[in-house]
């Protein structure tokens, strides 16, 4: 604390220095007799006033209510649904943070996650990986209301700490044409006779198609039906898919047109998908974090690396364009069967000298991995994790188990066929929860006779609290 903003903090008691942000973005502050503060609405170096609306023994919880001293780094919220007034969008936390500062308090979330968790701290800190700070959401899940109260539909966000839905009329972090779409939409479900039984639209952009995914609870009627196809023929670029019940309902409302997919230049790789799939929500960041993935893997024409949590193949139709032999494993059957799909047809398209290397998907729950499967897939070179927000513990565990086996086989007896087996040299973790990610840290450090070499944060989602990162592991040689 510099000591202009201390002699102003002591001559307003109730005044609060801002001395950092939590994982929500909330400021953090101390009263005087040391009691923590988390301030909505509130950054690092600002003096302000808040409301407290929560209290324990330990901390307090409120809103700022005004700004005294402002951050250098505060900036106008580039959304109007943003802020802490009544009736806010949920969907953002830190509009009102530089961007540039977004990502640096991400990366320092990381490095605290590493350390106080895992007691791990990485050799070298990467580049953070940024991209387009607005229309950059690809994927989305809209709740619509139909508001008796207010006469009206509403198609959007929940609003903060809400079950209600924000009235929106546009979201500058969806695509601009996607965002243009929000009132047509109001006004399509106004319009027809479900118009109390369609509580969701879940998006899911291709490069050059907007699938929209239509959550009926009742079958939808002629009219209604008509109505959709109105709209997108209307609409350019949209296609309706239809699910009146569970995920494994979702189709098309008309059959053919242009296919749902993406691309990865870089690699001349073409990825078809269901609007269901998992997919990553930032397009541009996807591109930029297979390549570096890639570029840090380092694959060679004599290796074989395997893919864990490989979903459509996102990473391992790019490893394919540079090792020998790859594996990907995925707890999913569905996409599973997507990814081999993806290959055959990448493979068909491919020119005889870009030819991808011999590549095989299996279907299994890594959450329940040990040593034994793990050697029944075989040595790998090198790896690549890419797991949910869980992480991949029972994944490194068993890697662990595996080292502590050959450093005491007394106490420790050898899983069959380990002495055969070796653990790959390299891994590259793509991580969406720091958290995990450090407690895995901590496994392949701590037991499994790895370094961190690197790790950095990887902006997937500006304006948001969530932390996306990706680590380097090194065998100890």
């Amino acid at each position: 604390m510099t000591d202009e903003i201390e002699t102003t903090a002591n001559m307003h008691p109730d005044w609060l220095v801002v001395e950092s942000l939590d994982m929500e973005a909330q400021g953090v502050a101390h009263r005087a007799d040391g009691k923590v503060v988390f301030i909505k609405g509130a950054l690092p170096s600002e003096l302000v006033s808040a409301v407290v609306h929560r209290k324990k023994n330990s901390w307090e919880q409120g809103i700022v209510t005004e700004v005294h001293r402002e951050s250098s780094q505060r900036v106008r919220p580039g959304c109007p649904h943003f802020g802490l007034h009544e009736g806010a969008c949920g969907g953002c936390k830190m509009q009102h943070l530089h961007v540039a500062a977004q990502v640096a308090v991400k990366q320092r979330v990381l490095e605290d996650n590493l350390w106080h968790l895992g007691k791990v701290k990485a050799d070298n800190i990467l580049r953070p990986i940024e991209g387009p700070a607005w229309g950059y959401r690809y994927r989305a899940r809209l709740s619509v209301r139909h508001v008796r109260k207010k006469g009206a539909v509403l198609v959007g966000f929940h609003e903060r700490k809400s079950g209600y839905v924000a009235d929106m009329k546009e979201c500058p972090v969806l695509p601009p044409q996607v965002s243009a779409l929000l009132l047509p939409l109001r006004a399509l479900i106004t319009s027809m006779d479900a118009i109390d039984t369609c509580p969701q639209i879940e998006l899911a952009c291709g490069d050059t198609v907007i699938a929209l995914v239509l959550r009926h609870m009742e079958p939808l009627s002629l009219g209604d039906l008509d109505k959709l196809r109105a709209f997108a023929d209307h609409h350019a670029g949209v296609q309706w898919w239809l699910q009146p019940k569970g995920p494994e309902t979702v189709h098309l409302l008309v059959e053919g047109g242009e296919e749902l997919s993406y691309d990865l230049p870089a690699f001349g790789i073409h990825m078809p998908f269901r609007p269901t799939d998992f997919t990553q929500v930032n397009p541009h960041i996807n591109r930029v974090l297979v390549s570096r993935s890639l570029r840090l893997l380092n694959a060679q024409k004599s290796e074989r690396v395997i893919d864990w949590f490989c979903g459509l193949g996102n990473f391992t139709l790019p490893i394919a364009t540079q090792a020998r032999e790859v594996l990907g494993v995925e707890g999913s059957e569905t996409l599973v069967a997507r990814s081999r799909e993806n290959f055959k047809r990448n493979q068909a398209l491919a020119p005889v000298e870009q030819a991808l290397c011999a590549t095989k998907f299996v279907a299994r729950n890594l959450f329940e991995m040990t040593p034994a499967l793990l050697i029944a897939d075989g040595v790998a070179d090198k790896w690549l994790v890419d797991p949910p927000r869980d992480g991949a513990f029972a994944l490194v565990q068993s890697l662990a188990a595996l080292h502590q086996q050959k450093l005491d086989p007394v106490a420790n007896p050898p899983t069959e066929g380990a002495e055969a087996w070796s653990p790959p040299k390299r891994i590259v973790y793509v991580s969406c929860n720091p958290a995990t990610l450090a407690r895995d840290a901590d496994l392949l450090v701590h037991q499994a006779g790895y370094r961190c070499s690197a790790a950095g944060v990887v902006n997937m989602f500006p304006h948001t609290a969530h932390v996306e990162s990706m680590a380097v592991f090194d065998l100890e040689m």
